[in-house]
């Protein structure tokens, strides 16, 4: 009689099988590309921004060899103590010194409705204003069809008009290194290409006296020759 083999004995074990570890390195590209462009951007806009000033020269200019502005539309800003600003518009002859009417007063306010700076720089170059503005609005419409260099030419333009603004900024001693960061910001706002930082003349510190004193400085002394 055959026998039959039930299993019981010892069941052998296969061997166990080999699987390749794969890394998902997905995330770590995705995390990568936003910090490229995190830095590229941060490096734009930390690029510095060139302004273009212009200074007084040591060298003697002859009067026919002067650049000629309008009275009419020159500006001279006085940057004195506690955030004031005293102006004056066009040239002054010799009866000004003794009319302290003559210098106004206003402050750096960035508010248009009032009488702050802004205001009257924009009220004074109205005209360039309006005509950056368009030229604004023409490069929008236009896109790549105008270039950075030809809106850069065509403002230049705009600005040193014989019909523009022309500011001269003179700080007092009293006046501090902000006072001056903003005049020449309200110059970039106010679209005013042409301006000087000049220094202040014995002249200037009689208007601002006798502007202070309300005439009573210029009743007791006499305008300084050296204007």
């Amino acid at each position: 009689m055959a026998s039959i083999d039930t299993g019981g004995g010892e069941v052998k074990k296969g061997k166990p099988k080999q699987e390749t570890l794969r890394v998902d390195f997905t995330p770590m590209v995705d995390m990568n590309m936003l910090l490229i462009t995190f830095f590229m951007l941060v490096t734009t806009l930390s690029k510095p921004q060139v302004m273009e000033i212009a200074m007084p020269s040591d060298q003697k200019v002859e009067d026919e060899e002067a650049p000629k502005v309008k009275e009419s539309k020159a500006v001279t800003l006085l940057l004195g103590e506690d955030d004031k600003v005293y102006y004056y518009f066009g040239k002054l002859n010799e009866s000004a010194y003794s009319d302290y009417t003559v210098l106004k007063e206003t402050t750096y306010s960035s508010n248009t409705s009032n009488e702050g700076l802004r205001s009257i720089l924009l009220e004074r170059n109205a005209d360039a204003v309006t005509k950056i503005r368009d030229l604004k609005l023409e490069r929008a419409e236009k896109g790549n069809r105008m270039t950075e260099e030809e809106f850069r030419e065509r403002s230049k333009e705009i600005k040193g008009d014989v019909d523009a603004l022309t500011v001269i900024i003179k700080p007092m001693e009293t006046s501090n290194y902000k006072n001056l960061v903003d005049a020449l910001d309200e110059m970039q706002i106010c679209s005013v290409g042409k301006y000087a930082i000049v220094d202040v003349t014995e002249g200037d510190l009689f208007l601002v006296e006798n502007y202070r004193t309300q005439g009573a400085f210029g009743d007791a002394n006499l305008a300084p020759s050296n204007q």
